[in-house]
């Protein structure tokens, strides 16, 4: 089997971009580094994915940012969920849930 680039589904990034931020607010590179340490190096963000996400999320008022210092004194970016990004991190959950039932539903039934 030949190794597939990562790909997201539509909408998948921003939910575990929401949920990230939900622990606490980081960096770009904390947030590439906490989804694919949690994800056990299976989910890798790029930085050409992360930073137009991190703009929409921005954009749609669901994340803030601003510049800080970092533990190792260099200034970075860092991202903060808003009150709106907190409710919609948990309706973007319970959608992905959904979709997930509904693809479990369609492999099970070409298992059987």
């Amino acid at each position: 089997m030949s190794p597939r680039r990562n790909e997201f589904l539509p909408g998948t990034l921003e939910l575990l971009i929401l949920r990230t931020l939900a622990a606490a607010p980081m960096h770009g590179y904390g947030i590439t580094q906490h989804i694919q340490r949690l994800s056990q190096d299976i989910l890798k963000v790029e930085e050409g994915s992360l930073y137009p996400a991190l703009q929409r999320l921005e954009v749609k008022g669901w994340i803030k940012s601003a510049w800080r210092q970092t533990p190792t004194n260099r200034r970075a970016r860092y991202y903060d969920l808003t009150a709106r990004g907190r409710k919609q991190s948990s309706i973007e959950l319970a959608s992905f849930d959904r979709l997930l039932v509904g693809i479990r539903r369609v492999i099970k039934t070409q298992e059987a």
